[in-house]
């Protein structure tokens, strides 16, 4: 079992959008860190920081509806609000190597 309760560091890795820390959530993730989303099938973490880093400037708060830690995985679903006002909601599953964010899949296409 690992050291580091995996619920809360999904939460850390959602807080750490919600203010710019980019140090926060670069401690949660594995050095072999890849991310799938539609638009991004399987991307490493250098892409991922170009590509999917920026977004947080646009994110304003997270919302939980689903947080289970299923096996090996957590799985969550949020409904966030964007800094325009508008509203989304995806579902993302965390894969973990230990004490660190693996792998996150996202699903999403939910503006609400």
């Amino acid at each position: 079992m690992p050291g580091r309760d995996r619920k809360e560091m999904v939460r850390a890795s959602y807080g750490a959008y919600e203010s710019g820390d980019r140090q926060a959530l670069e401690d949660l993730l594995a050095d072999g860190f890849r991310f799938w989303s539609p638009a991004d099938p399987g991307i490493d973490r250098a892409t991922y920081w170009e590509r999917c880093w920026p977004n947080h400037e646009r994110h304003k708060t997270f919302e939980y509806i689903r947080l289970y830690e299923v096996g090996e995985e957590v799985v969550v679903t949020y409904e966030a609000e964007r800094t325009d006002g508008g509203r989304f909601r995806n579902t993302e599953v965390f894969g973990f190597a230990g004490d660190k964010i693996r792998t996150v899949e996202v699903y999403f296409g939910w503006n609400l």
